[in-house]
């Protein structure tokens, strides 16, 4: 017979209830010291703007006082590296936060799941550390100890202790994540999603998801919220819509009607301008709309006040320190753009690398001491970009869509992104001597559009080489000459 004694008994319990409050002590956060407000921080010297360039694989470092790409620091080889088995580097660089020092860039590879920190002093990576399938975007913390990864292949934020450099916890959100930013008080983190349609609050102390707000559409892939923390702006690019949230409510204030392909967001004004931890201040924000190759202007009550035409699918756009200016990233045209936030204009366009996706303008980056070692001179190539319509008509922004060719290592890379056709229904892409019927065709791509009507896919060839005398055209069917002409360029 085996005998516990009462004292046995005591002992056990008092050890696991000393374990259970070490696992608890272990998981609470203590209140987070979050810094000041700087407030509008003039142009400077020091400042830079990165791109992270998810063609090339790179991020791009731009002066913005000069207008002029320093270089790139190279985190993989350019596409389609991915069709091989990879062994090291990264590949399809998207999402990028940057800590409140302004030291370090977080940037995201999606593809190879990698979180790479760069020294912005040096440009020299300090660290990789790898999470679950397809990261897309993340920021540091207000106190920079922390750094949050939306997971979007997955159903959690990622949390990264930036000393340790390893993930140290996974928060359970809704499906497919797609990024996370922080109310400035450091309290609340906000994350929009890819494949629901919601908004979650997540308690930062708690790491506890604490309010699930319901919004108009599934797919949100960007969200920036102002430097008073009064609101949250998140876009909804599958609908072209815009969703303004209270942030101390979590209550929805009202759904703009932005345009197809609304893609990013962010506040700009003058006196206004980037914050830390994906916060911003200004009067007004700023749409990226790359169905209108335009960035519109809404004021925070949601009156639409400009548009402003930037060039090919503007994606990211960032203001400046205190908000007089606002960069937009080019996706289909690899340049970046600089607009005056008080006239609403156009000032300036600089090449880039290929296909940029995030932007962030870091107001006196590495510290005040941002050098140029270890950035890789690039020569940019502009890509081409094919117009395709309906036949007969002249182009309106959501239908039909563009063919964009680029130089790429030693192919060519084409994207084709195209909406309002068939659902579920085969055609094949092709050159033709004409451009309404097919003469001497050669097929480039078959694909099939989705539920929806669109499509979104690449081809890598030699295509630059024939495009000469020769007119993209999209035809009913998979590989089959005889199909009807559907998209021609006008």
């Amino acid at each position: 017979m085996r005998i516990t004694n009462f004292s046995t008994l005591v002992l056990a319990a008092t050890l696991l209830l000393g374990a259970c409050s070490k696992n608890n002590d272990e998981d609470a956060q203590p209140d987070m010291v979050v810094p000041a407000d700087p407030g509008p921080q003039a142009p400077s010297a020091s400042d830079r703007v990165y791109t992270s360039d998810q063609s090339s694989n790179t991020v791009s470092v731009h002066d913005p006082n000069t207008n002029r790409l320093l270089g790139v620091i190279r985190l993989g080889k350019g596409r389609p590296q991915f069709l091989s088995p990879l062994y090291d580097r990264e590949t399809n660089v998207h999402g990028m936060g940057v800590s409140p020092d302004g030291k370090t860039l977080g940037v995201i590879a999606t593809l190879t799941n990698a979180v790479v920190f760069i020294d912005l002093a040096t440009n020299a990576i300090k660290n990789t550390v790898y999470v679950d399938r397809n990261p897309h975007e993340g920021f540091f913390t207000p106190d920079g100890k922390q750094f949050w990864v939306t997971v979007r292949g997955a159903d959690y934020v990622t949390v990264i202790d930036v000393e340790k450099m390893q993930a140290v916890k996974n928060i359970k959100t809704a499906p497919g994540p797609g990024m996370v930013v922080f109310r400035p008080d450091g309290k609340v983190a906000f994350v929009d999603h890819s494949f629901t349609a919601e908004l979650d609050v997540v308690d930062v102390k708690t790491r506890e998801v604490i309010a699930r707000v319901p919004v108009v559409s599934k797919f949100s892939p960007n969200l920036a919220v102002t430097a008073d923390g009064q609101q949250v702006w998140l876009t909804h690019k599958d609908v072209g819509k815009v969703t303004v949230v209270n942030a101390q409510t979590y209550a929805v204030e009202g759904v703009i009607d932005t345009g197809p392909g609304t893609n990013h967001v962010n506040l700009a004004g003058p006196g206004g301008g980037t914050r830390f931890s994906g916060a911003a201040a200004g009067d007004f924000a700023y749409v990226t709309v790359g169905g209108e190759n335009a960035v519109k202007v809404y004021t925070r009550q949601r009156q639409l006040v400009a548009t402003i035409p930037v060039g090919p699918n503007p994606h990211g756009v960032w203001p400046n320190g205190d908000g007089s200016k606002v960069y937009v990233g080019l996706e289909y045209g690899d340049a970046l753009v600089s607009i005056d936030t008080k006239t609403n204009t156009k000032l300036s366009e600089t090449p880039s690398g290929q296909d940029p996706n995030a932007i962030i303008y870091v107001v006196k980056a590495g510290g005040g001491s941002p050098g140029t070692g270890n950035l890789e001179a690039f020569v940019p190539v502009a890509p081409v970009n094919l117009r395709l319509v309906p036949v007969g008509t002249q182009p309106v922004p959501g239908v039909g869509g563009v063919a964009v060719i680029r130089p790429v290592e030693d192919v060519d890379e084409l994207i084709l992104a195209l909406k309002r056709l068939a659902p579920n229904t085969n055609y094949t892409l092709y050159l033709s001597d004409n451009k309404t019927a097919l003469v001497a065709p050669e097929p480039v791509i078959a694909f099939k559009t989705d539920a929806e009507g669109a499509v979104e896919v690449n081809a890598y060839y030699q295509i630059r080489l024939r495009l000469a005398g020769r007119f993209a055209v999209v035809v009913l069917g998979d590989k089959n000459p005889a199909g009807a002409v559907t998209l021609t360029q006008p």
